[in-house]
């Protein structure tokens, strides 16, 4: 029976979230299972993934084949790399306790990558937020400006006018 690891769509309109299912090819993309070894929630930044690595590996080695996403998030994961690095203990190029020190620095590594996006996108939405106080501050004291000068202007206007109007009763009464 040919297998593949896929994904399971769930969720609603607009709203996906995949269950990673190890199925035999020939069923419908939503329909019967044999294992589900993991999730996938492509709506979080950055994305929500939760593998069984252990499950997901014995798969591969059994000949489980990845669709090209679910290859994509194995990978993100580690679980390819795994599997390289497990084929190498099997031909002898390394030993086991080799293997896993490289597995380790390379793990290491990705979730420096991971947390520094995260740290990243949060002092982006910081800068954002802060952006956004200084703009509204800035409009509201400009619209507070533009209202004295309006309320200034409008002061100014009838005492310019009133002495002229007093200054031209006595000429009139004069010319009479």
């Amino acid at each position: 029976m040919p297998t593949r690891i896929r994904l399971q769509r769930k969720g609603k309109k607009g709203r996906p979230y995949y269950h990673l299912v190890v199925a035999d090819s020939r069923a419908p993309r939503d329909g019967k299972y044999i294992e589900r070894i993991g999730a996938y929630d492509p709506n979080q930044n950055p994305a929500f993934i939760e593998i069984n690595d252990e499950k997901a590996l014995s798969w591969l080695q059994k000949g489980a084949q990845p669709s090209d996403t679910c290859r994509a998030i194995l990978s993100y994961t580690g679980v390819v790399y795994k599997n390289h690095l497990a084929g190498g203990v099997k031909k002898g190029a390394f030993d086991q306790a080799e293997a896993d020190r490289r597995f380790d620095i390379w793990k290491n590594e990705k979730n420096a990558k991971i947390e520094g996006k995260k740290n990243k996108l949060a002092q982006g939405a910081d800068a954002a937020a802060k952006a956004r106080v200084e703009a509204e501050s800035k409009k509201a004291a400009d619209h507070a400006a533009a209202l004295s000068a309006k309320l200034a202007a409008a002061v100014e206007a009838p005492a310019a006018e009133a002495p002229a109007a007093e200054g031209e009763a006595p000429a009139e009464a004069a010319a009479e």
